[in-house]
């Protein structure tokens, strides 16, 4: 894992990635801080704390002399899972604390970023300029996070409110399918730049001949697999994704409503009509392999994806592969709390290639292995089909 020994270069780095997770919360009102509407969806004040805890926690706990806690009760409170630190609240019971209160929330964060931008000033040591990395790039899959928790807040209110962002997809271009020659491949991170643990393992594998299309598929093609029943042919679906279309009352991807007989849906920017264009948003695993099946072709693995990369135009959405979420040959876990970040969900989970619109833009990257359960749709998640 390369990081930067620069600590000026680090330390600006440091201070405009905390500013930009307060950047995507600035149409926020006080109010939206705490709400948890459902147990999946943390409180934007929960994200603003659990990333200053990460600093507080693994680096200058642990190493900057005389440093004083801001609070004693924070780690309790702002713990995501971290066995090896200790105890934590519930992770669905995060929308229940109206205390520690916002305002609460950003002095911490004041105060950390403080103490760590002097501590960056100081000459230290190659393990402990990783772990502020890790921190970093932690705050920065936070930042997309939190995107994906607003959006949730917001479009599960009867105003639909909007969010000043940039975020809108595109139309793509068809250039049809793109074809991969049979053969052995190398996979894997390769580079000196930064990447997580689980990109690590650089490994050969061997690739059938196969072709992957050149753009997502769109709102209009989903709308045909809607009307053509797919939602109610279970010869389409894992029995998994059957039972849960049927105990979910699946119908539709997330944040789709039909009023008077039109396919609309919640935007960042709030309720749109859908554009048939533009690619198909918020689908889990099992809506994915089911528009597959339905189409008669299936979705990539994530290492014919990682092979295609350089010829797709990739970014606007992570896209879902048919790859369990499992560790590369040779992959070491690191000891303590940190070995926790990955390793640990290496177990019932599906890999999505690429980025989205919320991806920072050093996380878009053609080995970065993103991952969720099968039925996860709240997350920024297209289709791309294989054959």
């Amino acid at each position: 894992m390369e990081v930067l020994t620069v600590t000026s270069t680090l330390k600006d780095r440091f201070l405009e990635i905390r500013k930009n997770t307060e950047r995507i919360c600035s149409s926020l009102e006080k109010d939206d801080f705490s709400t948890q509407p459902v147990a999946y969806v943390s409180p934007p004040k929960w994200h603003l704390g659990h990333t200053t805890w990460f600093f507080e926690q693994f680096v200058l706990s642990e190493y900057k002399k005389d440093y004083r806690l801001f609070s004693d009760d924070f780690s309790y409170c702002f713990n995501s899972y971290y066995n090896n630190v200790g105890d934590r609240i519930l992770r669905a019971n995060r929308g229940n604390m109206t205390r520690p209160t916002i305002d609460d929330v950003f002095n911490y964060r004041r105060y950390v970023s403080q103490h760590l931008s002097e501590f960056l000033d100081e000459d230290l040591s190659a393990d402990i300029l990783e772990i502020v990395e890790i921190g970093m790039q932690h705050e920065q899959q936070h930042q997309e996070l939190l995107t994906y928790d607003i959006k949730y807040i917001f479009g599960n209110q009867p105003a639909f409110p909007a969010l000043e962002t940039n975020i809108q997809l595109q139309q793509e271009i068809d250039n049809g399918f793109i074809e991969i020659n049979e053969g052995v491949y190398e996979i894997g991170h390769k580079s000196k730049e930064f990447c997580f643990d689980n990109e690590l393992g650089v490994h050969k594998t061997y690739i059938h001949k196969c072709k992957i299309a050149s753009k997502l598929v769109t709102n209009g093609e989903y709308i045909e697999f809607i009307e053509a029943g797919g939602y109610t042919n279970f010869n389409l679906w894992h029995a998994d994704g059957w039972d849960w279309v049927k105990s979910e009352q699946i119908t539709s991807p997330m944040y789709w409503h039909k009023h008077k007989g039109i396919w609309m849906q919640y935007t960042l920017k709030g309720l749109v009509e859908v554009d048939l264009n533009l690619p198909v948003n918020h689908v889990s695993f099992y809506e994915a392999w089911a528009f597959a099946e339905w189409k008669g072709m299936r979705l990539p693995t994530e290492f014919e994806w990682e092979v295609a990369s350089k010829q797709l135009n990739y970014g606007q959405l992570w896209e879902w592969t048919n790859s369990a979420y499992l560790p590369y040959p040779n992959y070491q876990k690191a000891e303590g709390a940190i070995g926790e970040y990955n390793g640990k969900f290496m177990v019932n989970t599906m890999v999505l290639r690429g980025a989205s619109l919320a991806t920072p833009k050093y996380h878009c990257r053609p080995t970065y292995r993103n991952f969720f359960t099968p039925d996860t749709r709240w997350h920024f998640s297209g289709i791309r089909l294989a054959k």
